[in-house]
């Protein structure tokens, strides 16, 4: 090996040492700014102290959210941006945690899932919860957006049953995301979150997948029905265009 080989070696060698870990600090880097410029970090944890840090893709939460939620959606969605390999997750909730299967612990789960749905609007929905029994108050635009709201409700799990209040009004319907780029990650996350809290799809084993507003669900349910209804509240997630349901019925 002549003298000009080796000094072509150790000039690609020197550049691999000093690429490498450039390569991995903008790759943090970019992970931090995802997600704090996310969809979900712009519009439901705004509020929330949250610092992310990133190395070499393994990421750490800390700081304080509002409720057990937040938490879980913060790190739901950091988990699937692009480069992530893992999540620990340090984020502390403000103030005292509602205990499992109060009132106030399912208040919390109703909220959520009438959030993420756009065919419904969560912000005219005023929610009450006594005993495990949800009333429903507030306007609505349409007859179905009243029987498709207590419908999702009556599907969150711990639910006893819904007293349906809601007012069908010619009122405007209230600002949505409709034109507004939702990126990948947020969508992951809130189908994830969705599915959870639905009593009808509380149990599958989902992987959802997401590229450019186009999801794919992968796992095993244990009906068509089920398979069906992770369809179908995948679809009503801001942002999604399409679902594609690979879930296999076992």
């Amino acid at each position: 090996m002549n003298v000009i080989t080796l000094s072509i070696l150790a000039v690609a060698a020197a550049f691999l040492v000093f690429s490498v870990p450039a390569h991995a600090a903008k790759l943090d880097s970019r992970i931090e700014l995802s997600a704090r410029q996310s969809y979900v970090f712009k519009t439901y944890l705004k509020d929330d102290e949250i610092k992310i840090s990133s190395k070499n893709g393994a990421v750490i939460l800390t700081g304080l959210v509002a409720d057990s939620v937040h938490k879980s959606l913060a790190q739901e969605t950091v988990a699937s941006l692009p480069g992530v390999k893992c999540v620990d997750n340090r984020l502390e909730v403000k103030g005292s945690r509602p205990s499992i299967n109060s009132d106030e612990w399912l208040l919390e789960k109703v909220k959520v899932t009438l959030l993420f749905h756009r065919s419904v609007s969560s912000k005219t929905t005023e929610i009450f919860v006594k005993d495990g029994i949800v009333t429903l108050r507030g306007d609505v635009i349409s007859q179905a957006q009243k029987e498709l709201t207590a419908e999702y409700v009556k599907d969150v799990d711990g639910v006893k049953d819904v007293v349906n209040d809601l007012i069908v009004t010619q009122i405007p319907e209230p600002d949505r995301t409709v034109g507004e780029k939702i990126d990948d990650a947020s969508i992951t996350a809130q189908i994830k979150m969705t599915l959870l809290y639905h009593r009808s799809t509380s149990a599958l084993n989902t992987k959802v997948e997401t590229k450019r507003g186009v999801v794919t669900l992968h796992g095993k349910a244990q009906s068509i029905s089920e398979k069906d209804f992770a369809s179908r509240f995948a679809n009503d997630i801001d942002g999604v265009k399409n679902v594609k349901n690979f879930m296999t019925i076992e």
